[in-house]
Order: structure tokens, then sequence, then C-alpha cells
């Protein structure tokens, strides 16, 4: 890192790495929108929404599946077929031609999936189901019990995790954020709760953290460190997780990545819901060395601060974070970088349309300044809201 020890602002450049110039210090973050392709090939509508939103500092795009058992819901992309990269390159060359940047996340979904989305059970460390019903194309149904992966299956799993961050950086991304947050495959392994194994993989806190560490290490070896992201959610409840020792669990996984060898310092940590007062952030901030990336709480489930959140971003800054990745705001807003910069209001969040309804409205029709200056026509349609897609927007953040 380059980067000034004078206080930052929002809108400093930032260099990523040792080659990747950011203009400004905002990050897109990673959101389900279910507007990829049955089989998971992403449509050409994604590249005009991430095209709209490259003025941010960096894009992560959306959680892409590493193989056909990882699919949670309908219509979300995938990174483990040549459709796939061929649709992600067309939204990395939209991307690139605005002046983005962008990393691709990574998540296998555990046990969060059904049979109905993806054609086979889902599979965990342990047989323990989501305690909560799952969306598919027919409604929501009942989670399933999953099946318990074999050491076996978990070493053909890191190797799929290998093979999509290859292919990503072949579909033209940056790099690659490991999603190892809100009870998805990998933090599923990290939390006592879902993690019942005796062997190599669970029991005390160095079992639990094996899996992560080597997924990261796997995708570090296919790609580079500089390319490589992790996501984690400590504390973080969603998908009924319960980890049962937060406090020791992330510290021992940071020590773990610390050895990872020469040079091989990952591109970023980002920290989800984080909290400067709390003291396992700022244990966090004091123990990882690089880049550190933090997505603030923004009253998650009510409307967004006026602010646009710039207010808490502000605070994560002061307290050390490098990086601050927004969510809802970007969803809403494809200029929020110059909104937040001139203190511009925001546009209002169509929640309805946030997952599970395609199209283009309330993905890529939400105005730009420059739009409001034309005077363009309002009055958007409003679907009705079924009891799916009223939890869908509490999940989309990911």
């Amino acid at each position: 890192m380059t980067n000034s020890t004078t206080p930052s602002t929002l809108f400093d450049p930032y260099t990523l790495g040792e080659r990747l110039r950011l203009p400004n210090r905002l990050v897109m973050a990673p959101m389900t929108r279910n507007r990829a392709a049955a089989d998971g090939t992403p449509e050409p509508v994604m590249a005009t929404y991430y095209a709209q939103r490259a003025s941010a500092g960096l894009i992560v795009a959306e959680a892409a599946t590493p193989s056909a058992v990882g699919r949670t819901y309908p219509n979300i992309p995938g990174i483990h077929e040549p459709s796939h990269v061929a649709g992600w390159r067309r939204v990395t060359d939209a991307v690139r031609a605005a002046g983005g940047r962008m990393f691709l996340q990574l998540q296998h979904g555990g046990r969060v999936g059904h049979p109905a989305n993806s054609g086979l059970v889902p599979v965990a460390p342990s047989p323990v189901p989501l305690p909560d019903t799952v969306h598919t194309a027919d409604g929501s149904q009942p989670a399933v019990v999953p099946r318990e992966l074999t050491v076996e299956e978990i070493r053909s799993t890191v190797a799929d995790f290998a093979a999509a961050a290859r292919m990503a950086i072949e579909a033209g991304f940056d790099g690659v954020e490991v999603h190892a947050a809100n009870g998805y495959l990998l933090h599923q392994f990290l939390a006592q709760g879902t993690n019942h194994r005796t062997d190599a993989y669970g029991g005390d806190v160095a079992g639990r953290v094996r899996f992560v560490v080597e997924v990261v290490r796997a995708v570090v070896e296919a790609v580079g460190a500089e390319r490589v992201g992790l996501r984690i959610s400590p504390g973080v409840t969603v998908n009924g997780i319960e980890e049962g020792d937060t406090d020791a669990v992330y510290p021992a996984l940071l020590d773990a990545l610390a050895d990872l060898g020469p040079g091989a310092e990952l591109a970023y940590l980002h920290v989800v819901f984080a909290d400067p007062d709390q003291p396992l952030f700022q244990r966090i901030r004091r123990s990882w060395r690089g880049t550190l990336v933090a997505n603030p709480v923004l009253g998650w489930g009510g409307p967004l601060p006026a602010d646009g959140g710039r207010a808490a971003a502000e605070r994560l800054l002061a307290a050390g974070a490098d990086l601050i990745s927004l969510g809802r705001p970007f969803l809403a807003n494809p200029d929020l970088v110059e909104r937040l910069r001139i203190g511009a209001p925001l546009n209002p969040l169509r929640d309805q349309y946030f997952m599970y309804v395609g199209g283009e409205t309330g993905y890529t029709d939400y105005p730009t300044l420059a739009d409001l200056s034309t005077d363009l026509p309002t009055g958007l349609p409003t679907p009705r809201r079924t009891d799916a897609v009223r939890r869908s927007t509490r999940t989309a953040v990911r």
C-alpha cells in the first residue's frame, strides 16, 4: 500500500495492494439481485447495472457460486461454466469501459439451498437444516436437511473455489472475494451451531477455521494473494447461524491467514456490519496488517439514513478502516459517490424490486442527478409484494 498517514476522507484515492488504484474509498458491496439467467449466466442487463455504478472506488459483484450444489436461490449467477465466464466478461468489459474496477464474490450456499433450485441436495459441514424456508421458483419451501460433506468432498469444494477464481480472472475481474460470512457454507464451518464434526474440520477452533483457511490458500495459489479478499461477519446471526465463540474464532482465523507464506498478503479483509465501538472490531483492526474494508450498520430492515451512511462511514474511517462498503445506498443511487460528496438527496429505495422479480424496474432505472435535472417522468409501477419478497429485503446485502 502507498497510502497517506494523514486523516483520510471517503473521497481520497487508495492503492489496493501494489497495483490497483482506487479513485475513492467507497466500495459497492455485493448484493444478490436475481437477474441472471436460469442456468446462472449473467444477463446483459447486469452489465448495464454495474456500469452505471462504476464511479465506486471498487465494485464487489454479487455472490457467484463455484459449483452447482452451491447454488442458493433462483436466477443467481455462477462462475463454474464457460457460459458464466462469457456472461461475466460482458459485465467487466462494460464496467472497465466506464472507468471502474471490479472483484467477484465467490459464495457456496451450503445448507442455504434447495433441490428445487439446484437439482441437488444441499451440503454442509453437518446435517443441520436451515431453520427457515428457502425461496424457489415455485415460491418458499421448507428447508431440507443438508448432506454432511465427506473429507474428500471438502477437498473437491476447495478445488472448486480455486477453479472459480481462475475463471473470474479469465472473465476480466480484478480479483475475487471469498465469502465466509452471513451464514453460508464457509461461515457454517466456523460456527458451533452448524459444525458438529469430530474430524479435522470440526471440534475446537483450530478445526473449525481449517476449511476457510484451505479455501483461501487454494484461491491465493490459483490467482495470487493481491487478487483475493475475504469477507467475514463476526457475531452476525443471519441464516440461523450461532457461532458460540465469536471472540475466539476470528482471531484464530486471522492468525492462521497470517501464515499464507512470504508476500502472500491478501488484498483485503471485509468485515460486515462493522461497529467501531465493538472491542472485537478494534482487535481485528489492530491485528490485521493489510487493507480493512468495513461495512457499517445502517439500520438494516428500515429506511436508509438521510446522509446515505456517510456519517457511519466516516466513523469507521476514523476507527482505522481503509475502505467503506455500502450496499443499499449504491443499489438506489448509481451516482452515490457524487451524491455523498456534495450532500445531495438520495433516491428512495423500492425494496419490492430487490430480489426475485427480474427485469429492469428497480434495477437499472434509478435516476442519477443528471437524469433528474432533465425532468424525466416519474410514477413507476409497484407490484404486489409476496411474503418471499418481503423476506428478501432483509437479505439483499450479502
